[in-house]
């Protein structure tokens, strides 16, 4: 008999039907092969050699890539584990062989005999475990792209990525699984311009748009559309079909073209599903060209019944009615304005302002011109560091405009969550808005990623993670939903996990500004050298406000024990303090690394009494470690609505 872990070659048994020969790397089922991948079948042999024990993730990647390995191992052992569930025909529910066990690792828990020689065979048994839930129950992505102009900068990235076998993103974590069932997963690419006039190129994106909302709200519980930002990389592309599969985590495509003469405009789109590439069907619609703007819409929505027809044999009505945009001038530069603003920078924000007020000027019903309106105001003070008192009427007014106009927005609710949430610290209302948003659109990404932040500043980690994890499912090349990940893991203490997140955001825009957050993180970890060579590389290129770089230098030398040059770097900061009004939050962070806590508090009261965006993170924070025994810092909490 063998009561430890199985370590020689030899027949194991388990299940009553399966054979696991790992001399001759052969799995079978009542004596019959079974087609397993080489890295699924290694994890497969290290589960059950350590039988009853948990694995964790490290020791596979340790086990099948070597250490310091530089790929994305985590989407690996995720693909692997589930071929393995596949082939074993495991539940990860109930599990009859390979529990999940949430946040350290996976174990093997069914019963095996092991035959080392004819002579030998041993058996033992575990008690069933009651099964956890899974975090890698999403669709395998390497998400590398070859993007469209203005993000040229991550091409050279991408490639050596690309060449190495890894993607750049996602989750060095272990995120809970959803909760919602598994969603078919659709992508609707961006349609060609076939009408020789690169002006036309606003028909062509707009139907692209209002192809992704009209199939997004189609039928919300079984059906999900990846979000234009993601899609939009893949425009003028020569990316091969099955490799936009594969990094978008798919399994159908939309592809459709357009083209026009004097007085008609002929549209064609087909249906592709991922796993053969066979097109499932193909349509051509030919319109006159008067009433464009009621045009895009019936295509859009005859395409979404066909789509229903051929995925579904329901037939369900969508949620709501969409409100279609009434002016494409207007369509236009609300599409501009979502560009900037997905930049996440201070000159990003200010032109996507700019671009969505041009957009309600042109068309003051469309809504979504003042929800992206909202959103710009709303995290204007957070990546600006000047009060939110500037900022928050102005959001505020925008968000309910844009719900009095469309009461079923997604965008609006999502974007009045973020508001209370900030300025007033109404947490209840935050999280009904936020609730209210997904409901009317699951598809919605930016609702899942703000109320995964919601969450995160909570203190409910697993399922910020786990919302997280939603949002890049349908946004999987977002660097901005990567980088709050990357936020999640830092201030639930995770700081390796965090640094391994924020640098691959780095790896593909390497001036990327929520990304520079690994500073504070290599701080956490006493790794000063490193934390202050990145904030010295990004000074001369950064396009985040000139306090960013004393704030973060007084920061790391103070965590790192260096009270002299943080003193220095502080100084800096209060002489800019004084010509520019700085968000009192930057100054309470610095000296509460510092540890000047009389200073630290003085800061955080003026914070509190303007609202300072700063205070929603008082909860989880690392900076205010040393402030939570004080019973002032416990006062701050509950009037900020975070106390226990």
């Amino acid at each position: 008999m063998v009561s430890g872990p199985v370590t020689a070659p030899g027949k194991i048994r388990f299940g009553g039907e399966f054979e696991l020969d790992t001399a001759s790397h052969k799995l079978r089922r009542h004596g019959l092969a079974l087609k397993l991948e080489r890295i699924p079948f290694e994890i497969l042999i290290f589960l059950v050699q350590r039988q009853g024990e948990i694995v964790t993730r490290e020791q596979i990647v340790e086990r099948i890539w070597g250490k310091d390995v530089f790929l994305d191992t985590d989407n690996s052992i995720n693909g692997a584990i589930r071929k393995i569930r596949q082939v074993l025909r495991d539940d990860s529910d109930e599990p009859r062989f390979i529990q999940t066990v949430t946040g350290h690792g996976y174990r093997f828990i069914a019963s095996i005999a092991v035959e080392d020689s004819p002579a030998v065979t041993s058996a033992y048994t575990v008690p069933a475990i009651a099964a956890q839930p899974e975090p890698d129950s999403q669709p395998p992505a390497w998400r590398h792209t070859k993007p469209w102009g203005w993000i040229v900068a991550a091409v050279i990235t991408s490639a050596l990525i690309a060449s190495a076998g890894g993607f750049f993103l996602w989750r060095k974590s272990h995120p809970t699984r959803l909760a919602t069932p598994r969603r078919l997963m659709l992508a609707v690419l961006p349609f060609q311009n076939l009408t020789g006039d690169s002006g036309e190129e606003y028909l062509v994106d707009g139907l692209t748009e209002e192809m992704i909302t009209q199939l997004g709200n189609l039928d919300l519980q079984h059906l999900g559309v990846i979000a234009r930002t993601s899609v939009m990389h893949y425009k003028a592309s020569q990316t091969a079909l099955d490799q936009i599969g594969r990094e978008l985590g798919v399994q159908y495509v939309i592809e459709g073209s357009v083209r026009r003469d004097a007085e008609t405009v002929r549209i064609t789109a087909q249906l592709i599903q991922m796993k053969d590439q066979s097109h499932i069907w193909a349509r051509q619609y030919d319109r006159e060209l008067k009433g464009l703007l009621t045009l895009q819409g019936e295509i859009a929505q005859e395409i979404a019944d066909e789509i229903q027809l051929t995925l579904n044999d329901r037939k369900s009505g969508p949620a709501h009615k969409i409100l279609s945009p009434q002016n494409y001038e207007a369509y236009d530069l609300y599409l501009k304005g979502q560009y900037f603003f997905n930049k996440r920078t201070v000159a990003g924000l200010e032109e996507a302002i700019r671009y969505f007020r041009e957009a309600t000027n042109k068309d003051p019903d469309f809504a979504r011109s003042y929800a992206g309106l909202a959103d710009s105001y709303a995290l204007m003070p957070g990546y600006s560091g000047l009060p939110q008192g500037k900022f928050m009427n102005q959001a505020r007014a925008a968000a309910l405009k844009a719900l009095a106009l469309d009461q079923n927005l997604a965008e609006a609710h999502a974007a009045l969550a973020l508001i209370v949430q900030n300025y007033d610290w109404d947490w209840e209302t935050s999280e009904k808005e936020f609730r209210r948003a997904i409901e009317l659109n699951p598809n919605y990404a930016t609702a899942h990623h703000w109320y995964a932040e919601h969450l995160m500043w909570r203190g409910r980690f697993d399922e910020a993670l786990a919302e997280s994890e939603r949002a890049r499912q349908i946004d999987p090349l977002s660097l901005i939903i990567a980088a709050d990940n990357g936020a999640i893991l830092y201030y639930s203490r995770q700081y390796d996990h965090a640094i391994e997140k924020w640098r691959s955001v780095l790896e593909m825009d390497p001036d990327f500004p929520r990304a520079g957050l690994i500073a504070v993180a290599y701080a956490e970890k006493g790794r000063a050298a490193e934390a202050l060579a990145l904030v010295e590389k990004r000074r001369p290129t950064n396009s985040a406000p000139p306090w960013w770089y004393w704030s973060l230098k007084a920061y790391i030398y103070a965590r790192c024990g260096q009270t002299a040059p943080a003193g220095v770097a502080l100084n800096e900061l209060l002489q800019m303090n004084r010509r520019t009004t700085i968000d009192p939050r930057i100054l309470a962070w610095n000296y509460a690394a510092l540890g000047d806590k009389e200073q630290a508090f003085a800061f955080l009261e003026k914070a509190y009494a303007q609202h300072s965006t700063e205070l929603v993170s008082l909860k989880v924070n690392p900076a205010y470690d040393s402030l939570r025994s004080d019973p002032r810092y416990q006062d701050l909490l509950r009037r900020v609505g975070l106390a226990e």
